[in-house]
């Protein structure tokens, strides 16, 4: 069974390489990683945490129901848990599918999914909270 959470930074070139087959035509690789922004502050980092078991359970059940929906589609997820400074990223999907129309519409609803439906929170910590 595989792990969708983890501790480990995320490598691109890994995610490819674990969804690329001879059959698809398209691999899109989605990273979402911590930002500072106007909006935000000046962010340091974010502290993830989670449910690890019912998270778990969710992220099996979100990649099962795209596997449904996109049953060509080979998908690699995982979301990292602990403190992740700013410009890494937090949360890595990597799709491939023949065509990459579905590639995209495959990973635009695993993301979402993820942002409904699992249980993970996050701490985060601006420069003049660290100070």
């Amino acid at each position: 069974m595989t792990s969708f959470l983890t501790r480990d930074r995320l490598e691109p070139a890994r995610f490819a390489a674990e969804v690329g087959a001879d059959e698809c035509g398209a691999v899109l690789l989605f990273l979402g990683t911590v930002r500072s922004s106007l909006e935000d502050g000046d962010v340091e980092g974010i502290e993830y945490s989670a449910y690890v078991p019912m998270a778990e359970a969710e992220f099996g059940r979100i990649v099962e129901e795209a596997r449904e929906r996109w049953p060509e589609a080979r998908i690699a997820l995982r979301h990292r848990l602990g403190w992740i400074p700013t410009g890494e990223a937090s949360i890595g999907i990597a799709v491939a599918t023949p065509h990459r129309a579905e590639a995209y519409d495959c990973s635009r609803f695993l993301i979402e999914e993820t942002k409904k439906r699992v249980p993970i929170w996050k701490n985060v910590k601006t420069a003049l909270e660290t100070r």
